[in-house]
């Protein structure tokens, strides 16, 4: 049989169509998942475990212990060490300085950050050493510096700086690590577990502080370790030093992040050859983790030279101070919105509980501070003081019940009943309290205090969560680069939390004004008049997504 030119491609003509067929299919196998992270800009996390997110909780019950600490005895050192009155609102207004204008800045730097490691968790084990040093200064300032200096003039200056610089450190560390963390929850899980984890960090907040006040309210003197050491304060340490040490070892080993990682400074680009010897594509891949950051039209490929001038130029302004600024100043309206209902919480919540205590002791059980210490008045204003306390713990155990009850309500009433219920509850009940001051309807209406607390600490977060996912679906439909706006999980977190800073400042600047002129109840009635308000911007200017 003579074998013609015509007959011998012929013959191969089918099999190497098949051929092509079944590697073409093959490659469309392999291709599709790397597209689809492509089209949509990014890869969803998996499905964590409940332990994972549980252990992830960690960081902020460890948190929120050592709050409550910092809250039942940094009063009673900051007077040990005989710190002036004058000082007081230097103490309390440059922390909060501090965070407001350092944390979009760390942020930022989060969200491009190329530790191994990973993206937040560097920062989240700085940010907890810093805590860890401002408690045992502010908590032991006296004994260290009487075990170095002799002068008893020198021991007093040098105790109350180092006691101040300790409460400082402190307050900015503990206020600041809030930020990280929950960037941290939104990269390394999917949306479903996003809403588990808030409401995981919501309760353990609740029962952090609930054990730190109960362990604040012991007398750690008559105790073993109250003889062992030299005071009370440096019991407290030891036991808040170990609780935060072992939360925060427990959240780092929690979920691996998945790094970020630049090539060579510019941009890694992806070449899908589609003929012999030409490029049709070419895809711009910055990001190498959770969250990846690319040109994902393919028809971008046509001008590669102006997706990479994008991409440096991008990375410059990320870089820069004054881009930073203008991208916090330049946000969204319904971000402007988020942050401004959330200053209105905070600045509620904060004038209430700052005052508190006092307010039980003075206007409830009718006492007073400035009595000599061993009069029937001084008595009775320590009494309420104690009896606040207890508020308190009622406060952070209805914060983590409600933080449960939330997961049973969204469904039915959603992110704005929640939201609304939380404003609406916490106005009416202190605006009781400051109409009827008695002891029994004080501490019953202080479980209200856990809801307001429970829907600062998961309903803003779960928003910002939410319009993460409702832009990443549009850059789905329109195939938009990630990163456009400049901005990133991180630092939308932080300008949120930035409005903690604010409420502080503004409070350390008007609020102890109106207290000297008009006593502890103006707070407690201001409260609720700023929770009223927030109510209805809540209700009318926040943008809810469906």
């Amino acid at each position: 049989m003579t074998l013609t030119k015509e007959s011998f491609h012929g013959a191969l003509l089918p099999a190497s169509g098949a051929a092509k067929a079944d590697m073409d299919g093959t490659r469309e196998k392999e291709e599709a998942p790397r597209q689809a992270v492509v089209r949509t800009g990014a890869a969803v996390p998996k499905r964590r475990a409940v332990g994972r997110l549980i252990m992830h909780s960690m960081a902020m019950f460890g948190r929120e212990f050592c709050y409550a600490v910092e809250a039942a005895f940094v009063t009673p050192v900051l007077l040990s060490v005989g710190l002036p009155k004058s000082l007081y609102s230097l103490v309390w207004l440059i922390s909060p300085i501090l965070g407001f204008v350092l944390q979009p800045v760390v942020g930022s730097a989060s969200d491009h950050c190329t530790c191994s490691w990973g993206r937040r968790r560097p920062y989240i084990l700085g940010l907890g050493i810093i805590m860890l040093l401002g408690m045992a200064l502010y908590l032991n300032g006296d004994v260290m510096i009487s075990a170095f200096i002799a002068e008893r003039d020198k021991q007093r200056t040098w105790a109350i700086v180092i006691t101040m610089l300790g409460v400082v450190l402190f307050d900015f560390a503990a206020d600041f690590i809030d930020g990280p963390i929950k960037a941290y929850l939104f990269d390394v899980c999917c949306h479903q577990d996003k809403e588990k984890g808030l409401h995981y960090h919501a309760l353990f907040t609740g029962l952090g502080g609930a054990l730190g006040y109960l362990t604040g309210a012991m007398d750690w003197g008559q105790t073993l370790l109250g003889y062992t050491l030299a005071s009370e304060f440096q019991v407290i340490f030891f036991f808040a030093a170990l609780v935060f040490i072992i939360c925060l070892t427990v959240h780092l080993c929690s979920i691996a992040e998945v790094p970020l990682r630049y090539e060579n400074d510019e941009a890694k680009f992806l070449l899908e050859e589609t003929e012999p010897h030409r490029y049709h594509s070419i895809e711009e891949e910055i990001r190498n983790g959770p969250l990846k950051s690319t040109c994902t039209e393919i028809k971008a490929a046509a001008k590669p030279g102006k997706c990479a001038a994008v991409s440096r130029t991008e990375e410059k302004r990320q870089m820069t101070l004054k881009s930073l600024l203008k991208t916090l100043l330049s946000m969204p309206s319904h971000y402007r919105c988020l942050c401004v209902s959330h200053l209105f919480g905070w600045m509620a919540f904060l004038s209430n509980m700052l005052f508190f205590t006092d307010f039980m002791g003075q206007v409830v059980y009718h006492g007073n501070p400035y009595a000599p210490h061993n009069s029937t008045h001084y008595l009775t204003y320590k009494a309420g003081v104690e009896m606040g306390c207890w508020g308190l713990c009622i406060n952070a155990i209805s914060s983590s019940v409600y933080s449960y009850l939330q997961k049973v309500l969204l469904p039915y009433i959603g992110l704005k009943g929640l939201y609304f219920m939380g404003y609406l509850l916490f106005g009416l009940g202190t605006g009781l309290i400051g109409l009827f001051p008695n002891v029994y309807s004080t501490l019953a209406l202080c479980s209200l205090f856990g809801v307001m607390s429970s829907t600062l600490y998961t309903v803003p977060f779960h928003l910002i969560a939410e319009y993460h996912r409702e832009e990443e679906s549009q850059k789905l439909q329109e195939g938009e680069q990630e990163g456009e706006h400049g901005r990133g999980k991180g630092i939308d977190c932080a300008a949120l939390t930035c409005m903690v800073q604010l409420a502080q400042i503004i409070l350390g600047v008007g609020l102890g004004l109106l207290v000297s002129v008009a006593g502890s109840a103006v707070t407690i009635i201001s409260a609720s008049t700023v929770a009223l308000a927030g109510c209805c911007f809540v209700a009318f200017c926040i943008r809810y997504v469906d």
